[in-house]
Formats: C-alpha cells, sequence, structure tokens
C-alpha cells in the first residue's frame, strides 16, 4: 500500500495463506530494585497489595491486548499462557510463555506480558524506591528479550 507520492505507508503483513502451526514463545526480563524493597516484597509488606499477584494479572491482560498495544501485530488466538517469577537479592525476574495455534508468531505477545508485569511491580513498589528528589537511581527495568521460539510439531513439549 502506498500513498499518492508513492511512498509505502505502514500496515499488517498479509498471512492470510499461511498455514496453522503451533507457535510457542517464552520471553523474559527483571527489574533492579533496592534490597529493602525485595524484602518488602517477600514479607507482603507493600501497601497496594500482592506485587507478584498483580504483576500475573497484568501479564495475562497485556498478551491478550498485544494487538491494541502494538498496531501492525495480528489478533490471534492465545491457546496458553504462562507467568512466572523469580526474586533474587535485588531483582525480580518475569518470564512469560506464550502458545498458539496460528498463523504468525507469539513472541510480541510474551515481550508485551513480561514489560507489563515488570511496569506493575515499578509502581506498586515506587514509593519505596524514591531517593530525596523523587527519583529512582537504583530502579531499572533490564534485559527484555526473547529467551526462545517455537514453530511447527516438533516444537511441541
Amino acid at each position: 500500500m502506498a500513498d499518492e507520492s508513492g511512498e509505502k505507508l505502514a500496515g499488517m503483513v498479509d498471512i492470510t495463506d499461511k498455514p496453522p502451526v503451533f507457535r510457542k514463545a517464552t520471553a523474559s526480563g527483571a527489574i533492579r530494585l533496592k534490597g529493602t524493597t525485595i524484602e518488602a516484597i517477600k514479607t507482603g509488606k507493600i501497601k497496594k497489595g500482592d506485587v507478584l499477584a498483580t504483576a500475573r494479572l497484568a501479564a495475562i491482560l497485556a498478551v491478550k491486548d498485544t494487538p491494541r498495544l502494538i498496531p501492525m501485530c495480528h489478533p490471534i488466538l492465545i491457546t496458553g499462557l504462562d507467568v512466572n517469577f523469580e526474586i533474587t537479592e535485588h531483582r525480580v525476574r518475569a518470564s512469560v510463555t506464550v502458545t498458539s495455534e496460528g498463523k504468525t508468531g507469539v513472541e510480541m505477545e510474551a515481550l508485551t506480558g513480561v514489560s507489563a508485569a515488570l511496569l506493575n511491580v515499578w509502581d506498586m513498589v515506587k514509593y519505596l524506591e524514591k531517593d530525596g528528589t523523587g527519583n529512582y537511581p537504583e530502579t531499572v527495568i533490564e534485559e527484555i528479550r526473547v529467551v526462545e521460539k517455537r514453530k511447527g510439531e516438533s516444537g511441541r513439549d
């Protein structure tokens, strides 16, 4: 598709002729936090409530809403979704695995789920992370990436 000047316009890729196949993607990322914030998460002392339960729900909703957030992403049928967290001394690591039987991959859904989970962790603990000026010198969302992507019957566990 092009405009009057011949310049190509943004658009979704046509996947009409692609056959549906099993697809699976796992993405992960982490948020670096103060040790005291990590301890507050572990002991359930966060004012807004259960950080990991809220982040898990945010990831699930974000996966389902990926095509609304990423305009050129196709709406797809999600057949499986798994969200996991690992807490270390200074990080909460999120991992999201998405499966589908479809014509296009699920890596954008997995990445969107991880991003939303980590943003919700930040939102829930930000009052503990602020310095005297209201900034977040130690808080960093990092390492968001696709860990694994599979396509086809051979990709089934």
